[in-house]
C-alpha cells in the first residue's frame, strides 16, 4: 500500500467514524415542534370531527351550516433519535430539543403516559361538551358517567342516562340521588326514571349489590351533575393525546348548535383546556401550535389568556393573538371579529 492510499484510508477512518456515530447512538432527547391541525368544522376518515346526531340518527333538524375552520392544534414529538437526526431537527430551528425525562418522566413507563394522555384528551371531550351546552343554557340533570359491565345497573343503564327520580322521589341533583342511595341495603329494589339520549324516556327495576365500601347498597353506576341535552356529541379525532383542544371543541359544538357562522368564515385556529364550567387554561407547546396554525393558513389564533407572554415570542406575522380565559368569552371575541370590532388580545 502507497503512502497516498494510507493516508487517504487514516483519513477516512474519523470520518466513517463519525458517521456511524450520527447514525447509530442515540441521545436522550426529544423532538417538539409543529404537529398537525384538525379543522373541528371538518371530517376526518369520512366522519365529522364534531358530529352531533338527534334522534333520528342524523344532525340536520338541530345543526346549522358553517363554514371557515375551527381548527384544534397539536405538537409533535420525536423520541429516540439518533445523534444525526437530533442535530438536523436542531439546526432546522422548527424544532426543540428537550431532555427526554420532561416528557417521558423515568419512574413511568412510555405506554403508562400514553394511556393518561389518551385518558386526559377523553375528559377533555367531555368537559367540550359540558361546557358548550352549559353556555348555551341546557339544564343539568344527574348524568351517568359510565356503568360498571358486571354491575346491577348493566344493561339497564348507559352512560349518557339523565336520572330523574327513584323510588318515585324526584333527584334534581347530585346529593338528593346520593342521599337516596345511601340509605339502601344489598337486595333491595329501586325504580329510576331515566332519560335517554336519541332515545325515550323510561323506567327501570333494578336489584343492588354488595357495596365494595359499605353498607349501602350498590348500583355499579358513576353519576355527576351536568348540563344535558337529548341528542348524542361525539368526537371523532383518534390518537390525540392531552387536554388541549377542549376549547376548540366547545367552540364547534356552539358554532354547529346556533346560527350565524361563529367565526364569520374565516380561517380561525386555537388552543387551551377547558373544564366543565368553561374555564379556559394554559398548555404547553405554544409557539409550535401557533407555526403550525399559521402554516395552515389561520389568521387568527385563540391563546389561553396564561400562554400570552409565550406567545409573544413566536412572532408569526399576519396571526392575530386572541386572548381568552373562558368560554364565553372565546365566543364574544369571535363576535366582536365578526362585527369588526377588537377582541381582546395578547
Amino acid at each position: 500500500m502507497n503512502r497516498r492510499i494510507l493516508t487517504l484510508v487514516v483519513a477516512l477512518v474519523p470520518i466513517l467514524a463519525f458517521g456511524l456515530l450520527l447514525s447509530v447512538v442515540t441521545v436522550p432527547f426529544v423532538a417538539l415542534g409543529p404537529g398537525p391541525t384538525f379543522d373541528t368544522l371538518g371530517e376526518v376518515n369520512g366522519k365529522p370531527v364534531v358530529d352531533i346526531k338527534s334522534t333520528d340518527g342524523v344532525a340536520g333538524d338541530i345543526t346549522h351550516p358553517t363554514s371557515g375552520h375551527l381548527n384544534m392544534t397539536t405538537v409533535s414529538q420525536r423520541d429516540g433519535l439518533t445523534l444525526g437526526q437530533a442535530m438536523v431537527l436542531w439546526m432546522s430551528g422548527r424544532d426543540q430539543l428537550v431532555p427526554r425525562e420532561l416528557v417521558y418522566p423515568p419512574d413511568k413507563s412510555k405506554d403508562d403516559i400514553d394511556k393518561s394522555n389518551s385518558a386526559d384528551f377523553k375528559r377533555s371531550e367531555d368537559d367540550a361538551e359540558f361546557a358548550a351546552l352549559s353556555y348555551l343554557k341546557y339544564p343539568k340533570a344527574v348524568t351517568v358517567e359510565s356503568v360498571d359491565e358486571k354491575g346491577p345497573s348493566a344493561g339497564k343503564l348507559e352512560r349518557g342516562d339523565a336520572i330523574d327520580m327513584v323510588n318515585n322521589i324526584e333527584v334534581p341533583d347530585l346529593k338528593a340521588f346520593q342521599d337516596i342511595v345511601k340509605a339502601t341495603r344489598p337486595g333491595e329494589q329501586i325504580v329510576i326514571d331515566y332519560r335517554r339520549k336519541n332515545g325515550p324516556m323510561g323506567t327501570t327495576t333494578i336489584t343492588l349489590g354488595e357495596h365494595p365500601e359499605g353498607e349501602q347498597g350498590f348500583l355499579g353506576v358513576g353519576v355527576l351533575d351536568a348540563p344535558w341535552a337529548p341528542f348524542e356529541i361525539e368526537f371523532n379525532l383518534a390518537n390525540i393525546g392531552g387536554p388541549s383542544a377542549g376549547l376548540m371543541f366547545s367552540l364547534a359544538v356552539i358554532d354547529k348548535l346556533t346560527t350565524g357562522e361563529l367565526n364569520d368564515g374565516k380561517f380561525v385556529a386555537g388552543t387551551g383546556t377547558i373544564d366543565a364550567d368553561g374555564k379556559v387554561g394554559s398548555i404547553g407547546g405554544i409557539t409550535h401550535k401557533m407555526v403550525a396554525a399559521r402554516d395552515a393558513g389561520a389568521t387568527v389564533f385563540m391563546v389561553p389568556a396564561d400562554n400570552c407572554s409565550e406567545a409573544l415570542t413566536a412572532h408569526e406575522d399576519g396571526l392575530q393573538l386572541v386572548k381568552v380565559d373562558t368560554l364565553t368569552t372565546a365566543v364574544d371575541a369571535l363576535n366582536a371579529i365578526s362585527a369588526g370590532g377588537e377582541p381582546p388580545t395578547c
